[in-house]
């Protein structure tokens, strides 16, 4: 299972989109591009009806070419990106904190990390669709395998 949530500090942790969501975008995928197959007298509708079943097919393989899109093994943290993977050390992570982000009226919670990769410094955002689990449960299961310190870290 890709979404653990607690364990010790030795025990890997992973967290991805689910892969039942994934899953579920390529058979929305499929479905709309079956509809703009069999969509006739409507040449417009068609080509809006395929670049919907486009951009669902474009989402599902993003969605599992980065899987497992955040873990954490021991002194190691890495995030999945469409470049590839990225391990970065203790002393690359210059801030880990939980951020409120305006959603549809409502405050979501979004982890961000501030990251050092080379001599560049990356901003790092992280939700619930990126993770497959609440960025705040995320936040606790780094704070326990030490990667969360009190004093450059926040959760708000």
């Amino acid at each position: 299972m890709d979404n653990l949530s607690t364990g010790g500090s030795e025990t890997p942790q992973s967290w991805s989109t689910p892969l039942a969501a994934v899953a579920a975008l390529g058979v929305g995928a499929a479905a709309l591009a079956a509809a703009a197959v069999a969509t006739t007298g409507d040449p417009a509708g068609r080509a809006l009806i395929g670049l919907a079943a486009l951009a669902a097919l474009a989402l599902a393989v993003l969605a599992a070419v980065q899987r497992p899109k955040l873990s954490v093994d021991g002194d190691v943290l890495r995030i999945r990106t469409l470049r590839g993977a990225r391990d970065y050390g203790r002393d690359d992570v210059l801030s880990l904190r939980l951020v409120p982000y305006p959603r549809l009226g409502r405050r979501v919670p979004m982890l961000e990390m501030d990251v050092t990769d080379g001599n560049d410094e990356r901003l790092v955002i992280f939700g619930r669709w990126d993770l497959g689990a609440d960025p705040r449960a995320v936040f606790d299961t780094l704070e326990l395998h030490g990667w969360v310190d009190a004093g450059w870290s926040q959760r708000d």
